[in-house]
């Protein structure tokens, strides 16, 4: 009974992900979970997507993962970001319903054959030593006792040495006032593993009769919603009424609350030791560390349709209860708020993810997996992306076969992972599409063509998925070869020229170089162009962006194929870095520390030089 394939600890977004790819690819998978509650619970903003991680959601879903159907069964607002931007960093985000979102989570777990879901605490591991190899055989549960299985993935989220902040008031807690993990972190410590200490934290939800909404500044979805998944209905999904969400402003009133109280912030009288997101800063930080700033942007937006919490995005905050009132208050529309969950800080324990591989397997450690903000990510995308990759690479594991890395070309999921093995993170780490070299090779409307094969390679993708994929491969580049092919004299395109704004023409030009023009879009042409194919919305969007950028994504294409070579060159796990003569002693150390999987990551490690890589490159060649 107490024998498994797969053991998962914690049901997270990390967790549900690694459960769902595990079970689904033929495992007997157990999902421990501190309060059945609480699966894919949303503590912080329940909004999924955003500024990169959109990328990270439609990645997931073209990997055969659960996140991206999810969200569009809970949508209540969509909204495309940056479309006045380039198509690389466009970034899809939903506000969604946050019950209904755990509720359709916990609903596919629970259906999920081969998937057992069970509430207890996983507080050890049990792990067995043959020569120098450790392998994880099994977790200790409280209660339960013991559970055997040869692959173990810890997700483990907040809960991990919860401890929450609010002025004065600190308490063993976990996310929601939900009890913490205790026992786990001296079993890994035990284990020699390298733990961090981190913090994030969210802001006061107020009901919603208590503020006065019009005088905020509106805020409306999409009139088109993209879905995330291609599971998705979109004529279901474009029916839905959208909910309206609001922006406010901190003023000078604001400002001067959190100055006049800073000393009873836990950030700043010492008693939070953790290390917060740079990137989601709390209130009190952004007005400490921007004094010069105004005013700062607040989104208002809904926790769900059927209850009346408002969460207020961007006011994260550990000050005291009756100093959360006093600068709430300061703002406009909110004279008489209600809090009805105060804000808190976290902090939380976390591993030095240079402890593992880039298929997320710990290096000393054989079978154990770690993934979401266990690896010290921030962000349900970033956590469920790495859950999908840990699922899916436990089960290769189990079954004997080679497992999963992503190269850093492929994916931003592949990204993350590399940033996070290969450089490790001294704060909450979370996705930027500025951390990729690629954007234009990984943009949203490519996710499927890029990472559909690892899909079917793990057993996540049906053939039948496979198929359609290659087949909008086929209507995609037939369309692009047609433009390419279709002329136009200037009689029959200078009036629509002109009415863009663009230069007419003397001579013919193809459609595709009309296309290419930033003033002219694909259906601008549809009325010179009648025996075009009928493609769908999503299919439309991928021809003119790939017309348009053409010439840059084949330069892209030709920079990974370069970086491709040096990741395809591995490196022995036994090297002893120390013995190679001529290179440093830094470098030496931090290769070491870090044991790349091969010369391209190699090169990625701070410390290691040029010349350091020519060193292991003729050290290479030498023992071959």
């Amino acid at each position: 009974m107490n024998k498994y394939d797969v053991i998962v600890a914690g049901a997270g977004h990390a967790g549900v992900e690694a459960a769902l790819a595990a079970a689904r690819s033929g495992l007997r998978t157990a999902l421990f979970t501190l309060s059945l509650d609480a699966v894919a619970n949303m503590p912080c903003n329940p909004s999924i997507g955003g500024t990169g991680k959109g990328h990270l959601v439609f990645e997931i879903d073209a990997l055969g993962g659960e996140m991206g159907y999810a969200a569009d069964l809970a949508t209540i607002q969509s909204r495309m970001l940056n479309t006045g931007k380039g198509a690389a960093v466009r970034s899809k985000r939903v506000q969604a319903d946050r019950r209904l979102y755990t509720e359709i989570m916990k609903r596919t777990i629970e259906d999920a054959p081969g998937l057992y879901l069970i509430q207890a605490e996983v507080t050890a591991l049990i792990t067995e030593t043959v020569g120098d190899i450790t392998k994880v055989i099994g977790v200790m549960a409280e209660p339960g006792g013991e559970f055997y299985a040869p692959a173990v993935i810890i997700s483990s989220g907040t809960y991990l040495g919860g401890v929450t902040h609010t002025g004065d008031v600190s308490r063993s807690s976990g996310p929601d006032g939900l009890v913490p993990a205790r026992g786990l972190t001296d079993s890994l410590l035990g284990l020699g593993v390298r733990m961090l200490r981190f913090k994030t934290g969210t802001p006061p939800r107020i009901h919603r009769r208590s503020i006065d909404f019009s005088v905020l500044e509106v805020q409306t979805g999409d009139e088109y919603i993209t879905p995330f998944s291609v599971r998705t209905d979109e004529a279901r999904l474009n029916s839905i009424t959208q909910s309206v969400c609001h922006v406010v402003y901190t003023n000078e009133t604001t400002h001067n609350t959190i100055r006049d109280n800073i000393h009873r912030s836990p950030l700043y009288s010492g008693k939070i030791h953790g290390v917060g997101p740079r990137y989601c800063p709390s209130i009190e930080d952004k007005i400490m560390r921007f004094p010069d700033k105004e005013r700062h942007q607040l989104f208002v937006e809904p926790v769900g349709i059927g209850n009346s919490e408002i969460y207020l995005q961007g006011f994260s905050s550990s000050l005291p209860a009756e100093v959360q009132y006093k600068m709430l208050r300061s703002l406009r529309g909110f004279e008489e708020a209600e809090i009805m969950r105060y804000a808190y800080a976290i902090e939380y324990d976390c591993i030095d993810p240079t402890e593992l591989l880039p298929t997320l397997e710990f290096k000393n450690i054989k079978g154990l997996f770690g993934a979401g903000q266990f690896n010290g990510t921030s962000g349900y995308e970033e956590a469920a992306a790495q859950g999908l990759v840990a699922g899916m690479n436990a089960s290769l594991y189990v079954k004997g076969e080679e497992q999963i890395i992503l190269p850093r070309h492929s994916s931003y999921i592949g990204t993350l992972i590399d940033d996070l093995v290969t450089k490790g993170t001294s704060e909450p780490y979370r996705i930027m599409t500025s951390r990729s070299e690629f954007r234009l090779l990984l943009r949203q409307d490519n996710a499927e063509t890029r990472l559909t094969a690892y899909g079917v390679r793990a057993g996540l993708i049906s053939k039948e998925r496979e198929e359609a994929v290659a087949e909008k491969e086929r209507l995609v580049s037939e369309e692009c070869e047609r433009l390419e092919h279709l002329n136009f004299g200037p009689k029959a395109v200078n009036d629509l020229l002109e009415a863009h704004g663009t230069t007419p023409i003397s001579s013919g030009i193809s459609a595709a170089d009309m296309i290419r023009r930033p003033q002219i879009t694909y259906e601008d042409t549809a009325e010179l162009d009648p025996h075009r194919p009928a493609l769908p919305v999503g299919l439309k969007h991928r021809v003119e962006t790939e017309i348009k950028y053409a010439g840059y994504v084949k330069r892209q294409f030709d920079e990974a194929a370069k970086q491709l070579k040096s990741e395809n060159t591995r490196l022995p796990e036994d090297i002893d870095y120390k013995a190679i003569k001529g290179l440093r002693l830094e470098a030496a150390e931090k290769l070491a520390k870090v044991r790349p999987a091969s010369i391209g990551q190699a090169s990625r490690i701070s410390g290691v030089s040029p010349a350091d890589i020519t060193v292991l490159m003729i050290w290479l060649g030498i023992k071959k």
